[in-house]
């Protein structure tokens, strides 16, 4: 008889990585559940041990062995600490994309293959294509969007490699949500009726501002308008990010005055620039366009009239680099539109530059993801 294949599914106590590891052992492999014990601040109420019996629960259901590894140190050094490194800059950093590069298939994914393991698998609602091995040949693996377009997550994998990639499975990324529920009340798992879990990781419901200032300190300043006029206050530049209308106070406001979003920050003078006009993706000429390139709280970050183009470093391309000259899109933030773009090299290899058929607005430190129709290329962090 050929050995079963091997795999370790991350248990994270949800109902997708529950039927995750209910489709694998029904797919014949031998399947082991792990739970991934994460960091998280000693000033929040965790909810990490009612997860972990979840997932323990999941394991006993389906019957398969059940493992815990303990990856506080990677968590903290590599999500938290980057996080909050990053938001002291004045940048908007994704902590999510770091999870799944340094801890679930950096540190997870390095583990279990030196236990000689031969897969890992996580519930993301992501599809690998090819990297299926013959006796004359392999075909390289790539990645692609996730059959729900509504959960898609490839935006937050863009850092893998194919080495990796050809060592990870996906199991719910064919399905639609709703056909993933269905499934969970057809293996009678006991996490079937489970409400998804919402925010970053480590913080649940924790507003992102209020753990962030356990760490960084507050400091008033001005908040202006697109004129550099002085129309509010807010309480450190550092915690807003580009696109943001909340969080500030506005002193100086008509009645009828619409809402106002972050439209550019200056970290160094601690000052906030807001705009009536929605700054997400502005059409060259429309609201905001009288944002001059050379206005104080812009320095640094894409202008709202003429913002087409923008570099990204620590780049990574999955399957291959893109071509000069080829249409693209590219997310410039989760669920965000696909943007239609075209690819070019900026100095060395893991710079590139994005030029924008429109300007776009968008914050230093956040991810930028590049596809090919529904084939994630990879992507880079916005400078």
């Amino acid at each position: 008889m050929k050995k079963k294949k091997v795999v370790f599914v991350g248990l994270s106590g949800g109902v997708d990585s529950a039927v995750s590891a209910a489709l694998l052992k029904k797919q014949g492999y031998e399947v082991v559940g792990v739970f991934i014990k994460t960091w998280h601040p000693e000033f929040l109420v965790c909810n990490e041990e009612a997860e972990q019996r979840d997932a323990m629960r999941v394991a006993a259901h389906l019957d398969i062995p059940f493992l815990t590894f303990d990856f506080v140190d990677v968590y903290k050094k590599e999500v938290a600490d980057y996080m909050i490194r990053e938001y002291k800059k004045g940048r908007t950093p994704n902590p999510d994309v770091m999870c799944n590069k340094e801890v679930k298939f950096g540190a997870f994914l390095k583990k279990a293959l030196s236990l000689g393991v031969d897969f890992v698998a996580t519930g993301h609602y992501a599809q690998k294509y090819g990297g299926v091995s013959s006796d004359t040949e392999e075909t390289p693996p790539y990645l692609a969007k996730g059959a729900d377009p509504s959960k898609d997550q490839s935006y937050f994998l863009w850092t893998l490699r194919q080495d990796q990639l050809s060592k990870i499975l996906f199991p719910v990324g064919n399905l639609k949500k709703t056909q993933v529920r269905k499934l969970a009340k057809k293996f009678n798992l006991p996490v079937a009726e489970k409400k998804d879990s919402q925010g970053i990781c480590f913080l649940g419901a924790v507003d992102l501002k209020d753990f962030l200032k356990h760490y960084i300190k507050e400091k008033k300043g001005k908040v202006v308008n697109e004129k550099g006029e002085e129309i509010g206050f807010h309480n450190g530049a550092v915690f807003h990010t580009l696109g943001e209308r909340h969080g500030f106070t506005i002193t100086k406001k008509k009645s009828t005055d619409g809402a106002y979003y972050v439209a550019g920050k200056d970290v160094k003078k601690n000052i906030l620039v807001v705009s009536q006009n929605s700054p997400l993706l502005v059409e060259e000429g429309v609201g905001g366009g009288n944002l001059k390139k050379n206005h104080l709280a812009l320095k640094g970050t894409p202008p709202l009239k003429g913002g087409e183009e923008i570099n990204l470093e620590s780049t990574n391309w999955i399957s291959k680099i893109p071509e000069p000259n080829k249409n693209y899109t590219a997310q410039i933030r989760y669920h965000g539109e696909f943007l239609p773009c075209r690819i070019e090299a900026e100095g060395p290899e893991r710079r590139r530059r994005i030029i924008f058929e429109k300007p776009v607005l968008v914050a230093s430190g956040q991810s930028c993801v590049v596809y090919d129709k529904d084939v994630c290329l990879g992507g880079g962090v916005v400078v």
